[in-house]
């Protein structure tokens, strides 16, 4: 049984060598001896390794969990990217006397440090100077062998987004198999999956208090091995959640299923994929299940491995599992040890959420790293993150798998003293708040009508296929938070760059008037993602429909306001799902509305992600599964060439990408759309346009060439994208955060 949920709130520790002196926070926390001697201390209690470079901010995880452990009368040091090549600079503060805590950073170290196309890149936006290839690939792994070196018999507690993403078995893009869970090969003691704050609290004080690590088997949001189902404990086989295909007897509901070497769906000898029968079964008389004393289990490591079908399975259970009002433990077999994921945390209360976000931050980078910029940090010091979590669920993003579907938000009153304080603290400022929001812009205080409703719901998402009828979509708390933060003194613009829900924004019009009115910098972020229903539908997004509601709306409003204001959409290539018809069709439609984008970007596959399942098995999770030859199938593109089409399709009107374009119409039957007319997409090459033969001339031996990065509109040339918002950053290069 789950351990009781602790609050969040100040805690300082009687310890014999901490006074009220030594308790007061720490105006940064360590990352050398130094430092230490000059705070007193001889040692620190706990130690996060972080990939990131340190930035004393509540967008930056490190920050968060060490500020929270510092109010609860702990003391943090921090190793920041450290050299990974030897122990030595794990060991520079000394041995923690009660763990280390490790994370990669804010991002996965795969898509940190390599594009969608599996190029390295040359930058990193979490490291001074923009620097690349200061944390190793799979760095929550490397940094945990390290600190085994330097420390052998120290915990490690693993957390932060690749350990959350990475937490079961999983699909690695990189690798392009299906690797351990991340718990396995860091060998950590302990995975905080989530938001951990809760987590980290109750960890800490309990091995403070004199428990061992090993004991640690009853918090939520954690994961690790064992050998063994506990004692009373009743085992659920997965497959009878939701059976792909032929499966054998039932199991009977009384016997522990781990004393069953495989799960019901494993066990069968013959070859599913030429049998389209599904046993008949009579079911027997179920036990009254207590669902805190229920786990499930997941086809094995090595299943999913060798079985698309039980891959997407697993995802599919998973997903069903993450609502923390009625989520089971679950538990994945890999080789003879055991990993047991427990329900997801229990979400922050509003006023939790205020504490955390009003510790005592510094707001700027540590002193260390100089006059160096940390380009994460330039996008997010002038922003405020006013919510977290977000029940759109889109398949091919990560934020609901780390954060959750049920928004936790912070109090107006909160709000308003990070803007006083960013105006008096932080240095540089001019009066223009660049964000305020999160994960999305418009999910600010809005839920579930029904608390018992939204306990029980298994809903993937709250606004796919259409908004949920049981959904308040009252936007008038957002409005008023707009409004009282402009009369702030000082402040003369806040801007709103978080991603926009706009299909959710178009049920109250006064937000939008609102919004159009005050908060557009001149161009609105929104991303559509795709014109097409068979790729919209994988994504779970709304129809084009949506996004045409929205845009009149948007330009009437813009209109009364006596402003100039474009929408910027956003869209994905290469997405489970999509086609090349689809892509034509959605480079007719860009050209049909006068879109030129010069940044496009293609599907990343993300550990755990719905739509990686998809990309990787071919089958889609969000649906039934099922071994019959009639089984839906799910289109991907997955070939370099492929993959380049279709991005060179949302760059339709680049001469670069002609001659592909050109090969692709014509193997598609499609030469009717080469030509100069206008329904035309790309001129024929005998009849090149105006455009190509200046492009030929600028390029051309001996040219001056410019660089100049724009995204264009129908109207105007605009600047390239830009991101914002004080969330965990997602995204690269000029954009550190995805909208949504």
């Amino acid at each position: 049984m789950m351990h009781a949920v602790p609050p969040i709130h100040h805690n300082t520790l009687n310890s014999p060598d901490r006074n009220s002196d030594k308790n007061a926070p720490a105006p940064f926390l360590p990352m050398t001896r130094k430092e230490m001697d000059t705070l007193g201390w001889s040692e620190c209690d706990v130690i996060i390794v972080t990939g990131d470079a340190y930035v004393d901010h509540p967008s930056f995880g490190m920050a968060i969990i060490g500020r929270l452990l510092e109010s609860q009368g702990f003391r943090v040091g921090i190793i920041a990217q450290p050299d990974w090549h030897s122990a030595d600079a794990f060991k520079a503060l000394g041995r923690p006397r009660l763990f280390f805590g490790i994370a990669a950073g804010n991002m996965d170290s795969m898509i940190n440090r390599y594009t969608a196309d599996r190029k390295i890149r040359s930058d990193d936006a979490y490291t001074p100077g923009n620097v690349a290839g200061k944390r190793p690939d799979r760095a929550s792994i490397v940094y945990s062998q390290r600190c085994r070196e330097a420390y052998k018999d120290v915990p490690l507690i693993l957390g932060g987004i690749e350990a959350s993403l990475r937490r079961i078995a999983h699909y690695d893009y990189w690798q392009d198999k299906v690797r351990r869970s991340i718990l396995l090969d860091s060998r950590a003691d302990l995975l905080l999956y989530g938001n951990a704050e809760r987590a980290i609290i109750e960890v800490a004080q309990r091995l403070e208090a004199g428990e061992q690590v090993e004991q640690l088997l009853d918090i939520r949001g954690t994961a690790y091995v064992r050998k063994d189902t506990p004692e009373g404990w009743m085992e659920i086989d997965s497959t009878r959640i939701d059976r792909p295909g032929k499966i054998d007897k039932i199991i009977n509901p009384y016997v522990n299923t781990r004393d069953l070497p495989q799960c019901d769906l494993e066990k069968s000898s013959a070859n599913p994929e030429a049998d389209d029968s599904v046993q008949v079964l009579h079911i027997l008389p179920k036990p009254k299940l207590d669902r805190s004393k229920t786990v499930i289990r997941l086809p094995s490591f090595e299943k999913v491995t060798q079985d698309p079908v039980l891959y997407a399975h697993a995802s599919r259970v998973l997903h069903l599992e993450t609502n923390p009002g009625n989520a089971r433990a679950l538990v994945q077999l890999h080789g003879d040890q055991e990993v047991w994921l427990n329900p997801p945390p229990i979400p922050l209360s509003m006023e939790e959420m205020d504490f955390v976000f009003g510790l005592t931050y510094a707001r700027v980078p540590h002193p260390i790293y100089g006059k160096a910029e940390i380009p994460a940090y330039k996008m997010i010091r002038f922003s405020v993150n006013i919510m977290r979590g977000c029940f759109g669920g889109c398949t091919f993003c990560s934020i609901t798998e780390h954060e959750g579907r049920i928004i936790q938000n912070r109090s107006q009153d909160s709000i308003i003293q990070e803007i006083k304080d960013i105006r008096d603290k932080v240095p540089g400022f001019t009066g223009v708040i660049s964000d305020l929001g999160g994960p999305t812009a418009n999910m600010y205080r809005i839920a579930c009508k029904s608390p018992e409703i939204e306990a029980a719901c298994r809903k993937p998402s709250c606004v796919y296929p259409g908004i949920c009828s049981n959904l308040n979509t009252d936007h008038s708390a957002l409005t008023q938070l707009y409004r009282d933060a402009r009369k702030i003194k000082g402040v003369k613009k806040i801007l709103i760059a978080s991603g926009l829900r706009y299909d959710l924004a178009v049920e109250d019009p006064e937000y939008v008037r609102e919004l159009v009115t005050h908060h557009v910098g001149g161009y609105l972020k929104i991303a559509p993602e795709h014109t097409e229903q068979g790729p919209l539908d994988k994504m779970m997004k709304p129809g084009i429909g949506s996004f045409d509601a929205f845009k009149k709306m948007f330009e009437r409003f813009s209109k009364e306001a006596g402003k100039d204001q474009y929408l910027i959409p956003y869209f994905i290539a290469a997405h489970p799902g999509t086609t090349d018809e689809d892509m034509v069709n959605l480079a007719l439609w860009l050209k049909k509305n006068g879109f030129k984008a010069d940044q496009v970007q293609a599907f990343y596959p993300s550990p755990m992600a719905t739509a990686t399942a998809m990309y990787h098995t071919g089958r889609n999770p969000l649906r039934r599964l099922s071994y019959k030859k009639t089984a839906e199938r799910v289109e991907t593109a997955k070939g370099e060439k492929q993959r380049r089409l279709h991005k060179a399709f949302l760059r339709w009107h680049d001469p670069e990408n002609w001659p592909l374009l050109r090969e692709a119409l014509m193997q598609m039957g499609r030469s009717d759309l080469i030509g100069s007319a206008d329904y035309q997409l790309i001129p024929s090459e005998d009849n090149p346009t105006s455009e190509y033969r200046s492009h030929r001339r600028k390029n051309s031996p001996g040219a001056a060439r410019t660089s100049k990065g724009r995204i264009l509109t129908q109207h105007t040339g605009l600047p390239p994208r830009a991101g914002g918002g004080a969330s965990t950053p997602k995204a690269r290069k000029s954009s550190i955060r995805r909208p949504r």
